[in-house]
């Protein structure tokens, strides 16, 4: 038995450095869509402004004008969708065809955001149980600078993943309400456009 104690502490201690440089990699991950959400969210917000001017005011000109003003952008799910709706107007299958690629698209954006919110507390869990058994050792042992540090590795590692949660956290909700606001208006769109 004890054996196998040691193999599994062996491997847990192992474990330590990847758990600390995936997370340190989550981190930066994190920090770069915060940075980058300002920018999104204010041309979100301008999006937003235009697609609910052309659902209070639908007309054919309406929407020429907001295709001509949405040509610089052609990454986001929102524009693309529209963009396909108003080429094939005529084909209703298409269009619907477009709206569940919108959809598909939408969850591909949010799949960035969650894997930051599932994946920073479970490695900063581990970050926190790993050296947890060195410094139970060094408190056995006598060892209080061992303990300290190791100690103070997991809380870190502990604070590291909660923040990266949280930012991964406040930009979904964020890019959710949006994506839905946006969902709303493509769907009217597609009702005017092919009738249905």
């Amino acid at each position: 038995m004890t054996a196998i104690s040691d193999i599994l502490f062996i491997i847990s201690n192992g474990l330590l450095i990847p758990v600390i440089v995936l997370l340190l990699f989550l981190l930066v991950k994190a920090i770069m869509l915060g940075i980058g959400f300002y920018t999104e969210r204010q041309k979100n917000k301008q999006l937003s402004a235009q697609l609910q001017h052309l659902v209070e005011n639908f007309c054919s000109e309406t929407l020429t004008e907001l295709d001509v003003s949405l040509k610089t952008s052609d990454s986001c799910p929102v524009v693309k969708c529209l963009r396909d709706m108003v080429s094939h107007k005529d084909d209703s299958v298409y269009c619907e065809h477009s709206l569940a690629d919108f959809q598909v698209d939408v969850q591909q954006q949010l799949s960035k955001n969650r894997i930051l919110i599932k994946f920073g507390p479970m490695l900063g869990l581990m970050g926190t149980l790993i050296p947890m058994g060195p410094a139970l050792v060094g408190l056995a042992t006598g060892d209080i600078a061992s303990m300290a540090y190791n100690m103070q590795v997991a809380f870190a590692t502990t604070v590291v993943g909660m923040l990266v949660a949280g930012i991964g956290l406040i930009t979904l909700q964020e890019r959710q309400r949006f994506y839905a606001c946006s969902l709303n208006a493509l769907e009217f769109v597609f009702h005017k456009l092919t009738g249905k």
